[in-house]
């Protein structure tokens, strides 16, 4: 089946400066009286929604987001309810096909293009890049941590974990999200490692420096 006719209304979910990418787990507290409509409906289903990050600069939602099944849930007094989701394909909405009480789209499914070369190359250097950073970062810190264990070795999945660990970078997620190249997407990620890796490295050869200084 193709992207083009794999179409569907998918009801939508916008959060503020949150991207959830596939393969991921995302925890919500839903409290607010439209949503707890829209899990309800959703239970009796299919269990599954999208996710979009909502734009706070344009006052709208991003156009290209992630499916979540709900895999967890629990009622809470009033009505409240906290889920446990998982991302699942990315999609992109083509269209608005309702609006209250909450959104509903008409969407399709989107997939990387198939890569051209082995990416396992660039995956390991992607994977290495990230130990450095978090080897660096406990130096800085002087605490252990911890990496689970069980980081995807496989590039686009590689692609997805790390891009849903960078922290404070909404819109740049955003765009990781979007890409449709795994190379592209790794290749990104690289830079953003990198640049990391070598902010960190600075600090440390100036800690290192000032100790020295001071003994």
């Amino acid at each position: 089946m193709t992207s083009s006719i794999a179409v569907r209304e998918l009801p939508l979910f916008p959060l503020p400066d949150l991207v959830l990418f596939p393969g991921r787990p995302l925890p919500l507290h839903i409290f607010e009286f439209r949503y707890r409509m829209m899990m309800n409906t959703i239970l009796e289903g299919d269990r599954r929604f999208g996710v979009l990050m909502w734009d706070q600069a344009k006052g709208q939602p991003a156009p290209v987001g992630c499916c979540a099944e709900i895999v967890q849930f629990q009622r809470l007094p009033d009505d409240r309810m906290k889920i446990l989701t998982l991302g699942q394909q990315r999609f992109r909405v083509l269209e608005y096909t309702r609006e209250k009480p909450y959104r509903v789209g008409l969407v399709e499914w989107i997939e990387d293009h198939p890569p051209t070369q082995d990416l396992r190359p660039l995956a390991k250097d992607v994977n290495q890049l990230l130990h450095d950073v978090v080897r660096l970062s406990e130096k800085l810190s002087g605490q252990d941590i911890e990496l689970p264990e069980e980081i995807p070795s496989l590039p686009t999945e590689l692609s997805y974990w790390i891009a849903s660990n960078l922290h404070n970078v909404p819109d740049e997620q955003q765009s990781l999200l979007e890409l449709q190249d795994t190379q592209a997407r790794l290749e990104r990620e690289a830079e953003i490692l990198t640049s990391t890796r070598n902010h960190l490295a600075a600090r440390t050869v100036l800690k290192d420096t000032l100790k020295d200084v001071a003994e």
